[in-house]
């Protein structure tokens, strides 16, 4: 380390050194340096270049030495310490200087700063891009219009009960109001996270509306079989989506999103990435789906093209209306008033899902199959396994009949030796 020779000012504890090479005006730029004993120890504050205090502000400064400021510091410093009052130390000082920055930074970043600056960045870091794109939908719908421009510090309950009247207004499930408030939730609580928020989540104190509209409706054998013969009629590539869709339980945006790098034909399975819960799992083949998938493979398939591509080989973002027209042919949404009990695209992964449970399939393997992140999400489907857990029960009833039977056959016989012995 290099040694510098210090020069004294005229200043008590005051001096400085100077810098080998770089000038300040005609003589060379000094760094200056405060020393002093405090409880028995030598402390040094280090006040820093004279030509970087210049350039932070340097019309203000021009009236006044860095050694004159410095020495009005020293005194400011010894007063403080002397009379208990005020920062004691630059360190001290310093990050008194830098709260006050950071909590000004904090009352004026409004919402729509976080979102667009901090929130959304990292999220699509974390969860990908594919993710977030129902979310972003939500904010710039709902969201942005009531909060975007406030202050964070100033954005309050009252504001979360006005989005949630809007969405009512505008007819909206209460699950789309649950997701609405969930992202503002999650926004402020990454806001915390990174030091950019103190106070109250204001979602914490908005009664959430609790409705459920999950979807449970599924197809019988019958009407999956009818579905996609007539979509096949019509569009092979839209009945091959339906197809894999049914057979693998694969959600509308995972298919969309595959590529043949995901696609192991040999081992039968899909390698998913970036789903809605931001994990990559595993979609196994049935054989009618591999043979389909071996069908569509070109002989030089790159690992970065979609399996199904849209018009001009771009990823294709929403259900072909040849899905929807098919549904309404064969009447499967008749008289259906109850959007839950509609037949839409989503119907068939709840298909693929209830044909495992009532086939036995454990509801752990069918929540590993589903991608889902919570076993609550799974649990729907636990009443169509009643049949195959009553014959579990009694699949046991049946095999301890036998031993129950040879019990009672031992404990005949012992009673009756016992009274063979007492005649």
């Amino acid at each position: 380390m290099a040694q510098y020779k210090w020069f004294k000012t005229k200043h008590k504890g005051l001096r400085y050194r100077e810098h080998p090479t770089r000038k300040h005006g005609i003589r060379k730029d000094r760094f200056y340096q405060y020393r002093l004993m405090m409880d028995g120890k030598s402390v040094q504050e280090s006040f820093g270049w004279e030509s970087e205090w210049m350039k932070a502000d340097p019309e203000s400064r021009k009236k006044r030495s860095f050694e004159a400021h410095c020495v009005q510091m020293t005194e400011n410093l010894r007063d403080a310490r002397r009379m208990g009052e005020g920062p004691a130390s630059l360190k001290e000082r310093r990050q008194r200087a830098e709260d006050k920055r950071q909590k000004k930074a904090r009352q004026a970043l409004t919402f729509n700063d976080l979102w667009e600056k901090d929130y959304l960045p990292q999220a699509k870091a974390d969860r990908g891009e594919n993710a977030l794109i129902r979310e972003e939908s939500i904010y710039n719908l709902w969201i942005k219009p009531v909060i975007g421009k406030k202050p964070m510090p100033e954005i309050a309950p009252v504001h979360m009960e006005k989005i949630k009247s809007t969405m009512r207004t505008e007819k909206k499930a209460a699950r789309s109001i649950q997701y609405a408030l969930a992202i503002v939730r999650q926004a402020f609580n990454h806001a915390k996270r990174r030091d950019l928020f103190k106070g109250d989540n204001p979602v914490k104190k908005v009664r959430i509306p609790s409705e459920d509209n999950r979807r449970t409706r599924f197809l019988s054998r019958e009407e999956a079989d009818a579905l996609l013969k007539q979509i096949k009629s019509v569009s092979p590539d839209v009945h091959d989506q339906a197809l894999v869709s049914l057979q693998t339980g694969m959600r509308a945006g995972e298919i969309f999103s595959l590529t043949w790098g995901a696609v192991d034909l040999d081992d039968g399975y899909f390698t998913l990435k970036n789903t809605k819960n931001g994990k990559t799992r595993v979609a196994y083949m049935t054989p009618q789906v591999k043979e389909v998938i071996r069908q569509r493979q070109p002989e030089n398939a790159q690992p970065d093209a979609l399996v199904f591509p849209g018009r001009g080989g771009v990823k294709i973002v929403q259900v072909s209306e040849t899905f929807n027209r098919a549904v309404d042919k064969l009447k499967l949404n008749e008289g259906v008033t109850d959007k839950r009990d509609k037949v839409v695209f989503h119907t068939l992964r709840h298909t693929f899902a209830s044909w495992l449970v009532m086939n036995g399939t454990d509801l752990y393997v069918v929540k590993e199959l589903l991608g889902h992140s919570d076993f609550k999400m799974t649990s729907r489907y636990a009443h169509l396994g009643e049949n195959t857990l009553q014959a579990a029960v009694n699949g046991l009833g049946a095999s301890l009949i036998p031993q129950v039977e040879e019990q009672e056959a031992e404990e005949s016989g012992a009673e009756i030796i016992e009274l063979a012995r007492a005649e």
